[in-house]
């Protein structure tokens, strides 16, 4: 492969290493703390368990803080390590600021469910606790991911050669700093057009609705970064010269310079101003990602993989593209509130997921911490993705039977066969892909409590 196609960053041996780690060390425990609450979550719902759960009550809460978790802290905090390793060098104080603030603010958002008066609302995009300690972990989080934008644009590093792979790589992880600047900025725009009558669910589902859409294009931006370091390290050649795939990635961001135009014509509370954030994301989001996957999928079924190294890449890779597109085409299905929804949301952010992941078992070994077991890293996203796909064929089935969405218990009204085996599909997909997410965390973390020293001490030894 030739260096104009090194999709691939450096590691550097300076502080914004250590920035990287500790960023790498909050959306792991994020991952972990959401694993806990999503196992609470399939369990309340799968059919004969979960009449004989004594925290049923408990439902809405878990799921406030399993998608806060799973969705929002680990793929931002994912987000801070590639931009940690992205920027220039610089002063670190107002990085180390932003990564204490975020890890400060997760922790109080997992210890909000379990106070007493902690009403769940579940808004798209950002559910919340009406309790102000749920709030207060919120806003510091949100401080903290501030500042980390922030100082990622203070110290945006050069893109450099435009028509390389690592300038359009560069290119991309810029992008979509600039795209979280400008999720930032509609959460804001939304506060100050908010009615004063408004209140409750209404309230934050305005609140997060312009700007979660545009976190959508941060999260599929930072996914095809990951998608073109994945092919590199696959030793796949791409269809396609970098030229292109810096095309393929300023799309994505000129996507997000459409919110702007839908607040200035339409005030939040319009019909208007929410199905064009829809339409957004719906068209903008396929068109970003689209012609890149199309490139991706052609050089997998040319090249099969040789080293080991290359069948950790290609199996992160593969199944990344196919979840994402499950679940974008998923997405055309809904009709009405059901389950469908969720269906279409658990393929498309845990094809995002699972590339982060993949770029995670990457860059492991470059900051220091090997794997220790590479067949179980190579295993794990095909393990993840299968209980995914079980879980979003089951939730798209019973969603066709009209099972609602955010809803347990008694109150899914399960009284069909075919419910009952849509919801059981749902359930034992999502306890498989509970598995797949507990490999993740025990190869991360075997490596993570073993760095490179120890490694090489105890392979001396042997």
């Amino acid at each position: 492969m030739t260096p104009e196609r090194d999709y691939c960053l450096e590691v550097p041996q300076d502080s914004r290493r250590q920035l990287a780690v500790g960023w790498l060390w909050l959306s792991v425990l994020a991952l972990l703390g959401a694993g806990v609450f999503s196992l609470l979550l399939v369990l309340s719902r799968t059919p004969y368990i979960s009449q004989v759960i004594p925290w049923i009550d408990f439902f809405h809460s878990a799921l406030v803080v399993h998608v806060d978790l799973s969705v929002l802290v680990w793929s931002l905090a994912f987000g801070g390590i590639l931009w940690s390793l992205n920027q220039r060098p610089g002063k670190a104080w107002l990085a180390w600021t932003a990564l204490l603030l975020a890890c400060l603010g997760s922790v109080i958002i997992i210890m909000s469910p379990f106070v007493r008066d902690a009403q769940p609302l579940m808004s798209n995009y950002v559910p919340v606790l009406q309790h102000p300690l749920f709030f207060s972990g919120l806003l510091l989080f949100a401080l903290g991911f501030t500042l980390l934008v922030l100082n990622s644009m203070i110290f945006m590093a050069p893109v450099g050669p435009w028509m390389s792979g690592r300038g359009a790589l560069r290119f991309g992880l810029n992008a979509a700093a600039i795209s979280a600047a400008m999720a930032l900025i509609c959460f804001v725009w939304s506060y100050i057009q908010m009615p004063d009558y408004l209140l409750g669910q209404s309230f934050f589902e305005l609140l997060f609705w312009g700007g979660g859409h545009v976190l959508q294009f941060t999260y599929t931006l930072l996914m095809l970064v990951c998608w073109l370091w994945l092919s590199h390290a696959a030793g796949l050649q791409l269809p396609i010269t970098p030229r292109v795939a810096l095309v393929i990635l300023f799309v994505g961001l000129a996507c997000v310079f459409v919110s702007p135009l839908i607040y200035l014509a339409f005030p939040i509370t319009a019909l208007e101003h929410v199905e064009l954030f829809t339409w957004l994301m719906r068209w903008g989001g396929s068109l970003a990602t689209l012609p890149l996957a199309l490139a991706v999928i052609i050089s997998l079924l040319r090249y099969g993989g040789a080293t080991q190294q290359e069948w950790l890449a290609r199996s992160a890779l593969q199944c990344s593209l196919f979840l994402f597109g499950i679940g974008g085409m998923v997405g055309f299905l809904i009709s009405g509130s059901n389950v469908t929804i969720p269906a279409h949301y658990h393929g498309s952010i845990v094809g995002v997921t699972l590339a982060l992941m993949g770029v995670c078992y990457l860059l492991l070994p470059q900051l220091g911490y090997p794997l220790r077991n590479m067949k179980m890293a190579i295993w794990q996203p095909i393990v993840y993705s299968g209980g995914q796909l079980m879980h979003v064929g089951g939730l798209v089935w019973s969603g066709g039977y009209g099972v609602q969405r955010k809803v347990a218990g008694a109150q899914q009204g399960l009284d069909s066969i075919e419910r009952v085996l849509g919801m059981g599909l749902m359930g034992f997909g999502g306890l498989v892909s509970s598995i797949g997410g507990l490999l993740f965390l025990v190869v991360v973390l075997r490596a993570l409590i073993r760095p490179k020293q120890a490694a090489h001490q105890t392979e001396g030894r042997q």
